[in-house]
């Protein structure tokens, strides 16, 4: 069957379908153990969780599910040496997004505090709870964690948007491989060269990285129904990553506007940009992300950038300006029909079947 792949047998599942794990608060529990529950693979995104965090988020999808599970974390979660930035680069910013503060008629925030980075204290809590998955972006934990998840029967997966990252992983010792393509909604977790020279489509990729790597390929970007997986399939990969369609179902934690977006007119144009967190990534196009090409250099680094413009979000958000939020999203969204999670994959399940069988008449 076509299910039953080198991915499924490594993750202990039954189809080799996994849900995207959502940074920024957009994942949940109940998303996570109805995809795990079906037969899936859910997935949490809990780099911007303190280690408590994690903990009672695991102890509630253990709870929630007795499948296997993923929990997603940044390997590299700053952008800034020291974890700040100087006087002068905040005052350029500030400059720079002062007209949309005006607009709401709200002050600019003050410098935010040197951010540290929690990778380290978020990995031990990983190694202690021993979630069935541990998958990663931004970079390749160091060996010791790799090997200490390999003890303890922690399946890794790392994600790649280039050849050069896949092969860098795997010399790691990761699991599994994502090959990121540049259609996904979200940030671009390049670490080896910058996001912007790093948008190869997902399936150019996807044959990239099978021609010169051994380890599991999951394809994700631009994958929304089983046709998708059927497509990644096709192409050599052993499972299919689907984040945008599982983002907009009402299982998922994105606000009910954001996800009335990703079924409105407006996701038909989506925008790579770093004006909301500092890290490229893609959402439906906005007046801030338009309005502000080609002017990345006066943004603050992530994740600083991401504190200055929560202010902006948050007011923009009670006066209902949605022009000039952030709204994750993948350029597949116009293609999404289901609402909730169960039925979503149901009909990826479905669908998948429908074209292998219809090959063997």
């Amino acid at each position: 069957m076509w299910y039953q792949t080198k991915a499924s047998e490594i993750l202990g599942i039954e189809y080799p379908i996994l849900q995207g794990p959502f940074g920024g608060n957009l994942s949940s529990v109940e998303l996570v153990s109805t995809v795990s529950n079906a037969g899936g693979l859910g997935g949490y995104g809990a780099y911007s969780l303190s280690p408590q965090e994690i903990i009672q988020v695991d102890q509630q999808i253990k709870a929630a599910t007795n499948k296997p599970y993923n929990i997603n974390l940044w390997v590299s979660d700053t952008d800034t040496p020291d974890g700040t930035v100087s006087d002068e680069q905040f005052k350029l910013a500030q400059a720079l997004f002062k007209p949309y503060f005006d607009e709401l008629g709200i002050a600019l925030p003050e410098k935010p505090a040197p951010f540290k980075s929690r990778f380290e204290n978020q990995v031990d809590v990983i190694l202690h709870q021993r979630p069935p998955v541990f998958s990663f972006m931004f970079g390749i934990p160091a060996d010791d964690i790799l090997e200490q998840c390999r003890r303890l029967g922690i399946v890794t997966i790392g994600a790649a948007t280039t050849l050069d990252e896949a092969i860098a992983l795997e010399s790691a010792g990761v699991d599994l491989i994502i090959a990121s393509g540049f259609e996904a909604g979200g940030h671009r977790p390049s670490f080896l060269a910058s996001a912007e020279s790093s948008t190869t489509g997902t399936f150019v990729l996807l044959q990239l990285i099978k021609e010169k790597v051994k380890r599991p390929v999951i394809a994700a970007g631009g994958i929304a129904n089983g046709k998708g997986v059927a497509a990644a399939l096709a192409l050599g990969a052993d499972a299919a990553q689907i984040g945008t369609a599982f983002l907009a179902t009402d299982e998922s934690n994105a606000t009910v506007t954001h996800r009335q977006m990703l079924f409105s007119n407006a996701a038909k144009y989506t925008t790579l940009s770093r004006a909301f967190t500092g890290r490229l990534g893609r959402g439906i196009t906005n007046r801030i992300a338009q309005d502000l090409i080609h002017k990345e250099k006066d943004f603050l680094p992530f994740p600083l950038q991401t504190q200055f413009m929560s202010h902006l979000r948050k007011e923009a958000t009670e006066q209902e300006k949605w022009d000039i939020i952030q709204f994750w999203g993948g350029q597949i969204a116009p293609v999404l029909k289901h609402k909730k999670a169960a039925d979503l994959m149901k009909f990826i399940l479905e669908e998948t079947t429908a074209y292998f069988d219809h090959l063997k008449k």
